[in-house]
């Protein structure tokens, strides 16, 4: 079931040209209750990206649930915990830009523990990617490339691209659950 997945997500620093070059996310080591809500997202059009919502409508919910179960387990070394706080302290800049944003507030303080299986973990994903997804809620009107979410894209909004890549920069430097395992 994962044959599809592994053709973009099993290959380290492979990137995407929709909407714009980045990297693909790494979802080895992330939530299945994340990975069950982005791959829904992509099936109803909430998401968008032109091949994950056809391998996402190729999917039934019991294919979802069981590439979710395979990648949230991927990788993952028993008895391996991650520190309650990020590995490393953003600068003054950042700081007040995670504040503005509440960012721990769904994130976890270490950007890895969401409050809510259902919410990414985002310490240590692409910084191309994760300023890709975050400018991807500003899009008025969900165009062909915006994100449904009535949490984040008044979030993003609030922030320019400049203060978005810097958020992206920062939580990609730290450490994290996700991998990318070839």
């Amino acid at each position: 079931k994962i044959d599809m997945c592994i053709g973009c997500h099993g290959i380290p620093g492979y990137q995407t040209a929709f909407p714009e070059v980045h990297k693909v996310p790494k979802i080895s080591g992330q939530s299945a209750a994340y990975i069950r809500s982005a791959l829904d997202g992509y099936r109803t059009g909430s998401r968008k990206h032109p091949s994950m919502r056809g391998i996402a409508e190729s999917l039934s919910d019991q294919d979802i649930a069981d590439v979710a179960a395979y990648y949230s387990a991927d990788g993952v070394v028993a008895g391996a915990t991650l520190p309650e706080q990020p590995s490393k302290q953003p600068s003054a800049q950042v700081a007040a830009l995670l504040q503005k944003g509440a960012c721990v507030s769904c994130h976890g303080a270490n950007f890895a523990k969401p409050i809510d299986p259902s919410y990414p973990k985002i310490a240590g994903q692409h910084a191309d990617y994760l300023f890709v997804a975050l400018k991807s809620y500003k899009v008025e009107g969900n165009g062909p490339v915006g994100r449904s979410n009535g949490v984040m894209a008044p979030i993003a909004k609030q922030f320019s691209n400049a203060e978005l890549k810097a958020i992206a920069n920062y939580l990609q430097s730290l450490d994290g659950d996700l991998k990318t395992i070839p």
